[in-house]
């Protein structure tokens, strides 16, 4: 009770502090680079139909763009803005780990204590240890796959009813042996950051993080439905209307997905990656080293990060969703770029697909070079037009007139693709095989070649992707 009327005092001053927030529109970006986010972000939210997205951009480690685009609320229309706060579902899960991470500097636990250390009663406490519940290797079953929100989440639930419920049954693996998502770790993992720091999890974030990064419009939607102005939540039957998402009940998202804020402050928080400021350099290695399962598989997540290759950079990601809402968050640490982009309609990808095309232009990754011949081959097929030199004989037999007016009639219209990219490469034949992917906003096509060793390509053929 004490902790309870605590928690509501505190809640309701940070309430006071964040309405306040300041203009959070920043535009300090290359025009050109501005006109291409701006032409990814139209065109996605176009074909998805998802209402709004606000991006933020940090470019050699400076937050250098924020932009909002679409409408915030439906009725009474309102155009999104980059002051809004939305929903960032499981991106929250980072904040909660760099808790854990920071209550580990101070001396006060091991990742590798069992967390029965801290929660007693929990199935396997003994075994599970904090490390494998921060990687989603600790067999617990997850409270919340769905992409909706079921009956029962419209009601309140407590940290103690979802741990009784999910967390003491059998677990669904070995621990350590699968990855496996699961929100029920997180909420594990806030149980025992409130154990040991004996104040409640938000308060702590706010503290150690919040306040420190100038994160001023973080808020705990968790126990306080987003209020307006801010971003109001969507959703839609099948390809119906777009209608307004119902609330998760209090305490469902509690350190798993609790936060909301602009993309502004989380990208704030991205530049705290990036120049690896607010944690000790050991925290950060343990946040960003994938874990490797008992057999050794590469489960490509760290401490609440994704860790993955893109376009040839080391990428810490994350997405994140809640009932209205989805996010993407994508930082390429080694070049200093991150884009971090939010939406207002869950089950719908629009978020990744925005961050994802974009972060590799901020973080100005150059093309291969044969995915640069491969784009400019594309080009000028578009308007009917091929260098022959760059064909071997059967290749060259293949572009007949008509090929080569087919090519023009059906790809000229599409216009310039948001991305060409390799996804694979191979050796076949004597020859590089080698399948990029093209996007556009509405589809996507997948490119084949097969380059001898002096160069001359022996195939280019294009097809819709299956």
């Amino acid at each position: 009770m004490i902790r309870i009327a605590r928690y509501f005092v505190f809640a309701l001053s940070f309430l006071l502090i964040t309405s306040s927030a300041t203009a959070q529109t920043v535009d300090t970006i290359d025009p050109g680079l501005r006109a291409q986010i701006d032409r990814i972000a139209t065109q996605i939210l176009a074909q998805t139909g998802v209402p709004s997205a606000s991006v933020a951009v940090v470019q050699k480690g400076k937050l250098v763009y924020t932009h909002a685009y679409g409408k915030a609320r439906l009725q009474p229309p309102q155009a999104a803005t980059p002051e809004m706060r939305y929903s960032i579902g499981s991106i929250s899960k980072q904040f909660t780990a760099a808790a854990i991470l920071m209550l580990r500097q101070e001396g006060k636990l091991s990742l590798d204590d069992p967390v029965g250390k801290y929660v007693p009663g929990l199935t396997r406490g003994n075994d599970v240890t904090i490390r494998e519940i921060l990687s989603h290797t600790s067999g617990y079953q997850d409270f919340w796959p769905e992409d909706y929100v079921m009956t029962p989440m419209l009601k309140p639930a407590t940290v103690e009813y979802i741990l009784d419920t999910w967390a003491k049954k059998p677990l669904d693996f070995e621990p350590g042996t699968q990855w496996q998502y699961s929100n029920t770790n997180y909420v594990i993992a806030g149980a025992i950051v409130e154990k040991v720091s004996d104040e409640p999890l938000f308060q702590f974030l706010t503290e150690h993080i919040f306040r420190p990064l100038a994160m001023q419009s973080v808020w705990n939607s968790d126990t306080h439905p987003i209020p307006p102005p801010d971003a109001t939540a969507y959703y839609r039957h099948a390809l119906g209307l777009l209608r307004v998402a119902p609330k998760e009940g209090a305490g469902w998202m509690f350190a798993a997905g609790e936060l909301a804020m602009t993309p502004h402050d989380l990208a704030l928080w991205d530049q705290s990656l990036i120049a690896r400021s607010l944690l000790k350099s050991e925290s950060y290695k343990e946040m960003f080293k994938p874990i490797l399962l008992k057999n050794g598989t590469n489960t490509h997540y760290g401490l609440g990060v994704e860790v993955r290759e893109r376009s040839g950079q080391l990428s810490i990601e994350h997405s994140g969703e809640v009932s209205g809402f989805v996010s993407d968050n994508e930082v390429l640490p080694d070049a200093g770029a991150a884009v971090a982009v939010t939406t207002n309609q869950d089950a719908v990808n629009a978020a990744s697909a925005i961050a994802q095309l974009t972060a590799p232009l901020v973080a100005d990754i150059p093309l291969k070079p044969a995915e640069q011949q491969a784009l400019d081959i594309y080009r000028g097929l578009q308007h009917g037009q091929i260098d022959r030199s760059l064909l071997a004989p059967n290749l060259n037999d293949y572009f007949t007139a008509q090929a080569v007016a087919d090519f023009a009639s059906s790809l000229g219209p599409l216009g310039e693709p948001l991305s060409l990219r390799q996804s694979s490469e191979d050796l076949r034949g004597g020859m590089t095989f080698r399948s990029f992917l093209i996007t556009y906003p509405d589809r996507r096509l997948r490119l084949t070649t097969y380059t001898y060793l002096d160069g001359r390509l022996e195939q280019y053929l294009i097809a819709p992707t299956e």
